[in-house]
């Protein structure tokens, strides 16, 4: 079975181009299940109602999210309407949203999906070791493919995570980062493994914001709203192939889909995407 999923959305051009590309990239590549990273997906922080059901209608199964997961009140309407959309496992108990969900692919095979946030550089929470291993015995006999998004700072943080998960999911790929590593790979114990996968959106920015704002809080040290940049806008994803039968990867390819490309798939239909 395939797995695709899909590094930080950000913002309008994100979603945009994620709904160019995943209807044509589904039934082409005979993927099982889309899973996307979605906490910047409005306005560069937080997920919306409308972007949600943008993303959902453009082939999007599955909804993980980082530190940005409350940004947008709507987000507990969200929730409230079940959506197969999860918050990180390591936050407190009692924080609102599911910390794992189980998703069907289109193969029939029950795919339990959670994300942990690194604590390296980033807001104080639970140990993702610890979380990890408390989901991992939660899902144990609902589901034997997992996928885990490591929303992390530091690349060190995320390769420990997969080394400690390798051979317990099926794959540990990252986010948050906003730019993408090519260190995909299948671990000695058969998890799929990526440092960051990287982002869906604008890329002439600074990972996603106008980068004239940036530079001007730079230099000034006066704050200002960093905006979503509209240029260049990139796809950018990890194809995940397991074997159902051991929940073991056998193939991790990146996906890097620039409009360009992206223009020619939507007036050629034998237009192929760049798998490196």
């Amino acid at each position: 079975m395939k797995i695709l999923f899909i590094g930080d959305v950000v913002g309008g051009p994100g979603r945009r181009i994620v709904a160019q590309v995943l209807p044509r990239i589904i039934p082409r590549w005979g993927i099982d299940l889309v899973v996307c990273n979605a906490e910047n997906a409005a306005g560069g922080s937080g997920l919306t109602l409308k972007c949600h059901d943008e993303l959902l209608e453009a082939g999007v199964d599955v909804f993980t999210m980082g530190d940005h997961v409350y940004r947008k009140d709507e987000i507990f309407r969200i929730f409230d309407r079940g959506a197969l959309v999860v918050r990180p496992a390591n936050f407190p108990r009692d924080s609102p949203g599911e910390e794992v969900v189980i998703a069907q692919a289109r193969s029939g095979v029950r795919v339990a999906v959670f994300t942990v946030l690194g604590r390296m550089f980033m807001k104080p929470v639970d140990c993702p070791f610890v979380a990890a291993d408390r989901v991992l015995e939660k899902v144990r006999d609902a589901a034997s493919v997992i996928l885990v998004d490591v929303h992390a700072e530091a690349t060190s943080e995320k390769q420990l995570l997969g080394r400690y998960l390798d051979g317990r999911a099926s794959a540990v790929l990252g986010t948050h980062t906003h730019v993408t590593t090519a260190d995909d790979q299948i671990l000695r114990n058969g998890t799929a493994y990526q440092t960051d996968v990287g982002m869906t959106g604008p890329y002439d920015s600074i990972i996603g914001r106008r980068y004239d704002r940036v530079l001007s809080a730079t230099l000034t040290c006066v704050p200002c709203h960093f905006d979503v940049a509209s240029g260049d806008p990139e796809f950018h994803a990890a194809l995940v192939t397991v074997d159902p039968e051991t929940a073991r990867a056998t193939e991790i390819r990146r996906v890097s889909i620039d409009q360009k490309t992206v223009q020619r798939m939507l007036t050629d239909s034998t237009a192929a995407p760049v798998i490196d």
